[in-house]
């Protein structure tokens, strides 16, 4: 990795813990509001699915590229 990718990873990597922080603080700042243990159970499950749907998703996106089937619609001459 050259040193513009490192910073860039290190800056995400940085914006993404401080808006996770920021968002617990929130809502641990707002008087009443509970989540019981069904409730952080599902949360986890739909993150954890919402993030493997969107990986095979992208893996598909690079599969179908790097495989050349992407191009199949010029090889008629029409696009």
């Amino acid at each position: 990795m050259r040193i513009g990718q490192i910073a860039l990873v290190v800056f995400f990597t940085a914006f993404l813990v401080v808006a996770a922080l920021y968002s617990w603080h929130v809502w641990s700042s707002m008087p009443g509001v509970e989540i019981g243990a069904s409730g952080w159970i599902a949360l986890v499950l739909g993150s954890v699915f919402t993030i493997l749907v969107g990986g095979g998703l992208m893996f598909l996106v690079f599969y179908s590229a790097r495989h050349g089937y992407d191009d199949q619609g010029d090889q008629d001459g029409k696009t």
